[in-house]
C-alpha cells in the first residue's frame, strides 16, 4: 500500500530542522593565528612583534589609528631630539659605470616614533610607510631591531 504524501512531508521538515540545530550546535572552526594579539592591539600586517606597553597615540600603528602600507624600510636613528619624530639614516652603494666604482649614498627619513616603543640615537629600527602625518613625515616607526 502506497504511504500517503503528507507522511513524506513531515519527515523531510524534521530532517531539515534538524540539519539546522545541528549547524547551529556546532561552532564555526576558524584559522588559529599565528601570533597571540590582544583585542586593543591592531595587527598591522608586518612581521614585527607588538610593544609590550600600552600607548594613548592615535599616531601609533598598533594602539591608534593610522595604517602603514607602501614601503617598509630599515635603517639607524641618527636624532631623536624632535617630539615624537625621529631622522633615519639609510646607507647604500650605488654602482656607476663610467667610472666602474661604487658610489656611497645615504638618505635621511624622518619617521614618526609612537610612545610605545623607545629608541635612542644609534638604534637600528624598521620604518613603514604610511600616510602623511606632518609636513614632512611619512613614516613611522615600527620595530626597534637593536633590542633582544
Amino acid at each position: 500500500m502506497p504511504e500517503p504524501k503528507s507522511e513524506g512531508k513531515r519527515e523531510t521538515k524534521t530532517e531539515v530542522e534538524k540539519l539546522k540545530k545541528a549547524k547551529k550546535a556546532t561552532p564555526k572552526k576558524r584559522a588559529p593565528s599565528e601570533r597571540a594579539v590582544s583585542k586593543k592591539e591592531k595587527d598591522i600586517g608586518l612581521d614585527v612583534p607588538v610593544p609590550g606597553e600600552r600607548c594613548s597615540d592615535p599616531k601609533c600603528p598598533f594602539h591608534g589609528e593610522i595604517s602603514v602600507r607602501g614601503a617598509v624600510l630599515n635603517g639607524e636613528v641618527v636624532t631623536a631630539k624632535m617630539q615624537g619624530t625621529v631622522v633615519v639614516r639609510r646607507e647604500g652603494f650605488r654602482y656607476v659605470q663610467k667610472y666602474e666604482r661604487f658610489e656611497h649614498k645615504s638618505s635621511r627619513i624622518f619617521a614618526h616614533l609612537p610612545s610605545c616603543l623607545h629608541v635612542k640615537v644609534g638604534d637600528r629600527v624598521t620604518i613603514a610607510e604610511c600616510r602623511k602625518v606632518s609636513k614632512h613625515v611619512t613614516f613611522v616607526v615600527v620595530a626597534n631591531r637593536s633590542m633582544g
